[in-house]
């Protein structure tokens, strides 16, 4: 791992910090920083990009785990900024969150969520991501985008394969909530741990982790991302484009983000 990479904070051009990368070893801690929810903007997706960059700078060499946190007691991350799906936004935003996933996607490292508080939409996606999602008791998960007339297009992806189809339609139609017990039950949680361990559970799964062969982690890991690498990227690229040129275009889609903007009910058309 690069030396000043070991204490870093990438910052917003407006000063805020909203991603933070620091090193124990080899070991990276990615955090996102942008207080009451760490709701994530384009900006703030941008920075996490170039973070995850410089995380996996040379590729496959640097590091052997890496770790998502949410800064603050509230959450690991709401999602994505609603206001980021205006029509003059959201091909932006779609792009670079999306890219995330396929720096992720190539990854060699282990990757962990430790996740606290609320985990929904992107938040909730870049989280079950991850090879090992560790969540305290009183965390969280949906992903509740289809209550503003819109779809979540990574976990549409990637939920059929971790909890099964039909538990996959149930959250993405309905967008409920589900608490760490059920989470872990159906699949998208780990292990599940009280809310004042998250940071030693994290610590103590890199501890069984780290005394194993290295290189065999490494190629054992990337073994079983096979399938994902090498469809993952094809049946996203779909999924974006139904999004983009289908469902950004409804009535109902352009409905749902006005009327969580302006905090009133929607008033869906059915086009």
């Amino acid at each position: 791992m690069k030396d000043n990479l070991s204490q870093s904070a990438v910052a917003e051009t407006h000063g805020r910090e909203t991603v933070s990368v620091r090193t124990e070893g080899r070991t990276a801690w990615v955090t996102l920083d942008r207080p009451p929810l760490n709701v994530m903007d384009i900006a703030t997706m941008k920075l996490l990009s170039r973070a995850l960059g410089k995380v996996f700078d040379p590729p496959g060499g640097s590091c052997d785990f890496l770790v998502f946190t949410g800064a603050g007691a509230k959450a690991f991350s709401a999602g994505a900024e609603v206001a980021d799906h205006a029509p003059d936004r959201v091909g932006s935003m779609l792009a670079a969150f999306h890219h995330i996933f396929r720096q992720l996607a190539r990854a060699e490292c282990i990757t962990i969520a430790a996740v606290h508080g609320h985990c929904l939409g992107g938040g909730m996606e870049l989280a079950t991501f991850c090879d090992f999602v560790i969540a305290t008791e009183s965390a969280h998960f949906a992903v509740p985008e289809i209550k503003l007339g819109s779809f979540p297009p990574v976990a549409m992806v990637t939920l059929p394969e971790l909890v099964g189809p039909r538990v996959a339609m149930d959250l993405i139609l309905t967008g409920r909530d589900v608490n760490s017990a059920e989470a872990k039950s159906i699949g998208l949680v780990t292990r599940v741990v009280s809310d004042t361990e998250l940071d030693k559970s994290v610590r103590d799964l890199i501890g069984e982790l780290r005394v194993l062969s290295p290189a065999v982690l490494k190629l054992t890991g990337r073994s079983m991302r096979r399938r994902l690498r090498e469809e993952f990227e094809n049946d996203l690229s779909k999924i974006e484009q139904i999004y983009l040129n289908q469902l950004m275009k409804t009535e109902d889609a352009r409905e749902g983000i006005r009327a969580f903007m302006e905090k009133r009910p929607p008033s869906w058309r059915g086009r």
